[in-house]
């Protein structure tokens, strides 16, 4: 994968900044003597973030996906089941924040004020999006929203629960029980919304996207 200028920029700041954030939190003056030491000017600070922290926690999580996506694609998955594939997905991408945990509770904490919400859906989102595409899952119709939707609600409690140092085992059973809760969900909710959405015209153009992206 090409690497933009952008993105190099930010690694390079978020390698000076991690650090600081498990005793400063993600705050703009944390970010800001980041950028210092890292060596950036305005300019590179622009490019690399524009909208400030937003984009350097974004860039953070981005990473860790990248690590789990990695981790993942190196494992033989195709034995199991659907349930015990997306759980591996969720196991590997909290093995790549596990460097950082306390950069991620900084981010949990900055996520749940109403303002920061919907950068942290969004997050959200894009996790159960490549945790579902390592899985398998080709869905094109509502089964895509439904499946994605229900593992982004059921990821910040399993992060909270993870947030405070589980045992392997006690995490691995959490983890399997919240899957199957949110899978029983889903099941009764494709009975709901598969008729509802296909008489709306659900598979038209835009249809397999993300709430929120743009056509």
């Amino acid at each position: 994968m090409t690497v933009t200028p952008s993105r190099k920029l930010r690694r390079r700041w978020l390698e000076t900044l991690l650090p600081e954030v498990a005793f400063d939190g993600w705050t703009e003056a944390a970010a800001a003597r980041a950028a210092r030491q890292a060596g950036l000017d305005q300019g590179e600070q622009a490019l690399a973030a524009p909208r400030g922290v937003i984009d350097l926690i974004d860039g953070f999580f981005e990473e860790a996906g990248e690590a789990a996506k990695a981790d993942l694609a190196a494992q033989d998955l195709s034995g199991m089941r659907v349930p015990d594939k997306v759980k591996a997905g969720v196991l590997a991408w909290l093995k790549a924040l596990e460097p950082h945990r306390e950069a991620v509770r900084r981010a949990v904490s900055r996520g749940m004020v109403p303002w920061n919400a919907g950068p942290a859906l969004q997050r959200g989102w894009a996790v159960a999006d490549f945790i579902w595409d390592a899985a398998g899952d080709t869905a094109e119709d509502y089964n895509r929203y439904s499946k994605r939707g229900l593992l982004t609600a059921v990821l910040p409690p399993i992060v909270l629960y993870w947030l405070d140092n589980p045992s392997e085992a006690d995490l691995d059973d959490y983890i399997a029980r919240r899957l199957a809760q949110v899978s029983g969900a889903g099941r009764t909710a494709g009975k709901i919304l598969g008729p509802l959405l296909d008489a709306i015209g659900s598979k038209g153009p835009n249809s397999g996207k993300a709430p929120g992206a743009r056509s």
